[in-house]
């Protein structure tokens, strides 16, 4: 399985339509890959907050149905980072997009954990609820976004319903980097997941800088491939039976015994000894 990690900066300067333009010419340039991934909210630019309502759109909208001419074009699968969304009834979600290589929508996640800290994205947009996983040529996929990294809660839950593959856009700072290369590798190696994180480059906002480092870690812990912080296209080969071979030699998932499968647990021994007389 071959992949292309896009890094994308997004000035302030440049117009919506400019923006897809110059990144559909980066798509173009991740040819001969299975899949080609891009970060966060590259459109508005995650920082640019005061874009988000202009930048909204549905899921038929200028930034998904130009990202579903690219996947045709390419012949291949596209995570096309996340958009801002604007449902039915007017809300916005950061959601994450999956495209089939004949343009249509595989799969689909709208960010659960919001980011807050020094960020209004959490007062902006609407936290997703719903956790799904698709099938995929190279096994069963899934999607978290940025901060989700901080919460292997939500990628547990995502193995139980069987994701072997996580594909994670993010806008993830600079000043953070060490934090995103940890998280990352912590993540594949606890869920036993091939994990493809694509991070945005460039400054956004007040003069964030981001972290760029996009990458590509096995279940083992092994970092097949890691950016730098310019944008452009980089590349990685995976073997995509690595995820059932590691699972099977090293059955940790297999292993878990909490919480236990049985009725609720006995009264704590400790407690009378603790709160009696």
């Amino acid at each position: 399985m071959k992949i292309a990690l896009v890094q994308v900066a997004s000035p302030a300067d440049e117009s919506p339509a400019d923006r897809r333009a110059r990144v559909g010419r980066m798509v173009a340039a991740a040819a001969g890959a299975d899949l080609v991934v891009l970060p966060e909210l590259w459109a508005p630019g995650y920082f640019a907050f005061d874009r988000y309502a202009a930048y909204a759109e549905s899921l038929t909208g200028p930034t998904v149905t130009a990202a579903r001419a690219w996947a045709k074009e390419l012949g291949s699968h596209l995570h096309l980072g996340s958009v801002v969304e604007r449902d039915a009834q007017g809300r916005l979600f950061n959601t994450a997009v999956l495209l089939a290589p004949d343009g249509s929508l595989v799969h689909t996640y709208r960010k659960v954990h919001v980011f807050g800290h020094a960020s209004r994205e959490a007062a902006l947009l609407t936290p997703g609820d719903r956790l799904t996983v698709a099938a995929a040529p190279w096994g069963q996929v899934a999607a978290t976004t940025c901060y989700d990294l901080r919460f292997p809660e939500l990628w547990r839950d995502l193995v139980d319903r069987g994701a072997q593959t996580v594909i994670t856009p993010a806008a993830w700072p600079a000043a953070r980097r060490e934090h995103w290369r940890l998280f990352t590798t912590a993540r594949a190696v606890e869920q036993q997941v091939l994990l493809i994180a694509c991070n945005a480059v460039g400054v956004q906002g007040d003069g964030v800088e981001l972290g760029g480092h996009s990458r590509v870690v096995d279940p083992w812990g092994t970092v097949l491939v890691e950016a730098g912080t310019d944008e452009g296209v980089t590349r990685c080969e995976v073997d995509p039976g690595i995820v059932a071979r590691v699972r099977d030699a090293f059955p940790v998932l297999a292993d878990r015994r909490w919480p236990p499968a049985t009725a609720p647990a006995a009264p704590d021994p400790t407690a009378e000894a603790l709160t009696g007389p």
